[in-house]
């Protein structure tokens, strides 16, 4: 009869797996944050409540929970929620899509030359230092006021920071990997297919994440200026009107869309970085 038998006989059962306890206490960990963070949640919106519901001037300034949460219900009733939060997450998604993939293809290409992208470094300072909502009248005359000036003003508030983050991955890369390849005869292509590209991934990501924020706020920006629907002009349309409590709905809804876009960037890198969910 093997050692483990034994053990199992005797009483004393097998040691548990360093991987399976390991994933037991993030589960834990997880959980502890978890109600840490509705218990504060929850805190801020009881005092929230209370202090509107004995003053006036407070609840006409910031609204109440209740009232926040009374609107809601009408917008989905109504369908406006549902089909605002669909026209800025469509304009979100597309501009998110578009500034990612051309930052990212310019940064990593970067790369392969320190004098080109020494060049260039100061243009993509002036880029990122202009103010989105400066460059929404020129957008609006350049790609008029349908769909095409919300997902221009989305992809320009992502570009430039998805092309910083990834040309940092790249020139992150440790040198000595990139030494031992070339005595191992690889081309720069294949150091950069093989080697820069997967060590690039996750700053890439981590600016993903930072990004999503930055396409919602371009796609209410320029909702902003000019639009008949989406969460920018519900936005505006409240506020206009002095509806707090709505200007505050349409908020929860905008949170929570990036909220729901944040995690399906984490899920994509769980799934293309699988050796990340053992860290």
């Amino acid at each position: 009869m093997d050692g483990t038998a034994d053990e199992t006989l005797s009483g004393t059962a097998p040691a548990t797996p360093p991987l399976a306890a390991k994933r037991r206490a993030r589960l834990r960990t997880t959980a502890l944050v978890l109600a840490a963070q509705l218990a504060v949640l929850g805190a801020f919106i009881g005092f929230w409540e209370y202090m509107t519901a004995w003053n006036s001037q407070a609840a006409f300034m910031f609204g109440s929970p209740s009232a926040i949460a009374n609107f809601l219900v009408q917008m989905a009733r109504d369908g406006s929620l549902f089909r605002d939060t669909y026209v800025t997450g469509m304009e979100t998604l597309l501009g998110f899509a578009v500034g990612n993939i051309i930052g990212t293809l310019i940064g990593l290409s970067l790369w392969y030359s320190r004098f080109v992208s020494r060049v260039v470094e100061p243009f993509v300072i002036a880029i990122g230092s202009i103010p989105i909502i400066a460059l929404a009248p020129i957008i609006i005359i350049w790609f008029g006021t349908g769909l095409t000036s919300k997902i221009a003003m989305s992809t320009l508030s992502v570009v430039i920071v998805a092309l910083v983050t990834s040309y940092k991955g790249a020139v992150g890369v440790d040198p000595d990997q990139i030494n031992l390849m070339r005595t191992l005869g690889a081309s720069k292509f294949q150091i950069f297919r093989k080697l820069v590209v997967p060590a690039s991934l996750t700053d890439i990501f981590a600016g993903l994440k930072l990004t999503v924020g930055f396409a919602l706020i371009g796609a209410i920006v320029g909702e902003f200026m000019s639009s008949s629907e989406g969460l920018g002009h519900a936005i505006f349309k409240a506020g206009s009107l002095y509806i707090i409590p709505k200007v505050f709905a349409a908020l929860v809804a905008t949170i929570a869309l990036a909220l729901v876009l944040t995690f399906l960037v984490g899920k994509v890198e769980r799934l293309l970085m699988p050796w990340r969910r053992l860290a």
